[in-house]
């Protein structure tokens, strides 16, 4: 058991923050132990191309599972851990966020619903692969190394993404351009939450971040999910706590002041009334035994 939960970055692999790998017929299961980076965070995303074959995987307590023909990806700080892998095919790709367009990010990032594999068509698996087969071979360190070639790879890089967002936009029936003011701000203020939760508690401070009064975002935050604004917030903190609790030896004080709780008392109480029982009977529930 860790005393935190361990963060891989792409500077462990490479420099130039893009790593790609092709994949084929690759079966292994954590009894291998060939998964030898175990429950960890990336500080990158993750791009899964699965052209045929079948993927386990631990994502933030649930269990995610792809088959066949499909995409799926995993956002920076997501914890999980690979279960199993049953003659895969396909691509791997992860790369730093800063790398990545505005536009794709917003789609990945800002997302109203939960993340899941999505299938794919004939169609795509060609023009997906195409695309992953050209990056790759555009991946040297020669190409790397120069400002061009960098550039060209990162426009590759876009582009493989890019098709990714469309894919996951499709399947979820929606477009940014078109939508209403409220599901902007609704996306602004989930991705203002994820990146500030530790330090922001109040929907009062988001409103003055979105430059709107405290009134009209608990409005438009329960019109378009149903919930109000302060539950989105308490949930990215009980979502961290989670984490921490299961895969860290950190005292639940500790985790508290982790969280920006200088009370840990306050952050017991929260926690017991939005789960139901106290940190330490979820942390004796889910510990991981290692």
């Amino acid at each position: 058991m860790k005393q935190s939960i361990p963060t891989y970055d792409l500077t462990d692999s490479t420099q130039h923050g893009i790593l790609i790998e092709r994949i084929e017929k690759r079966t292994m299961s954590t009894e291998d132990n060939l998964f030898d980076k175990g429950i960890h965070r990336d500080s990158h995303y993750i791009f899964t191309f699965l052209e045929r074959g079948w993927a386990k995987m631990m994502v933030d307590f649930k269990t995610i599972e792809a088959q066949g023909s499909s995409v799926f990806f995993l956002l920076p700080g997501q914890v999980h851990e690979g279960i199993l892998m049953e003659n895969v095919s396909g691509w791997f790709i992860a790369v730093k966020a800063d790398l990545l367009s505005d536009t794709v990010r917003s789609v990945f990032e800002e997302s109203l619903i939960d993340i899941h594999p999505v299938s794919i068509d004939d169609n795509w698996v060609e023009k997906l692969s195409s695309c992953a087969e050209i990056l790759k071979k555009s991946c040297t360190e020669e190409m790397l190394s120069s400002k061009e070639g960098f550039l060209v790879v990162r426009s590759l890089m876009n582009a493989f993404t890019g098709m990714y967002a469309m894919v996951f936009l499709s399947e979820n029936n929606c477009e940014i351009s078109t939508e209403s003011r409220a599901v902007q701000l609704t996306r602004k203020f989930r991705i203002l939450i994820r990146k500030e939760f530790k330090t922001m508690k109040s929907p009062s401070v988001y409103a003055g971040l979105l430059n709107i009064s405290p009134g009209y975002l608990t409005e438009v935050i329960r019109e378009v999910t149903g919930k109000s604004a302060q539950h989105w917030i308490h949930q990215e903190i009980l979502i961290e706590a989670k984490r921490l609790l299961s895969f860290t030896q950190l005292t639940v004080k500790e985790i508290a002041y982790e969280l920006g709780y200088n009370d840990h008392t306050y952050f017991s109480r929260l926690f017991s009334r939005t789960e139901g029982f106290p940190p330490s009977e979820f942390r004796d529930k889910n510990r991981r035994k290692k």
